[in-house]
């Protein structure tokens, strides 16, 4: 399993939310999609707890409950996604993000606090070959007071939740 490793490149570029949160753990992820950005675009502008759910293959949302299910279709309503919006995450009963950055199809970027850790989330959309997309995601957390148990177990929950997600976009996209 490849992870949704980012590449070398990909890790060194700055990315909007880079100067929000002084990092101590960093984790960057990366995928291609068979879309354009403009395509892959709303299925990321719609994500999220009680909008359109988080994307996974459907050989695993099988074991979902279907209420719990994310959408496989483009919601019009979920579209309308504006700096400051909040939106609820499943890292806990008051657990939200705050888009803080919007640029079609470019970048999303959230931020949020948990605890006394803060973080950001950049999803960053890069046009590849014909009609591809390049998908980066980076996640800034800080300060984190058990940085090592963060980066390997944090960061192990992070890859396999980006693989899923990536593995159900390419469903949804590559229809």
């Amino acid at each position: 399993m490849d992870l949704a490793r980012a590449t070398a490149a990909e890790r060194r570029t700055p990315l909007p939310g880079d100067d929000l949160v002084d990092a101590d753990v960093v984790m960057d992820r990366g995928f291609d999609l068979p879309a354009s950005p403009d395509d892959v675009w709303p299925w990321l502008v719609q994500l999220g707890k009680r909008r359109a759910g988080w994307y996974l293959p459907a050989s695993v949302e099988r074991f979902v409950p279907r209420s719990r299910r994310a959408l496989r279709r483009i919601e019009p309503r979920w579209l309308a996604h504006e700096v400051g919006d909040v939106i609820p995450d499943w890292g806990g009963k008051d657990a939200t993000f705050t888009l803080a950055s919007i640029e079609h199809p470019r970048h999303l970027l959230y931020t949020s606090r948990r605890g006394r850790t803060d973080l950001t989330w950049c999803l960053h959309l890069t046009p590849i070959g014909s009609g591809a997309t390049r998908v980066h995601l980076r996640l800034r957390l800080g300060p984190v007071k058990h940085q090592r148990l963060a980066e390997t177990g944090g960061g192990l929950f992070d890859a396999l939740t980006i693989v899923g997600l990536a593995a159900g976009l390419r469903e949804r996209v590559g229809r």
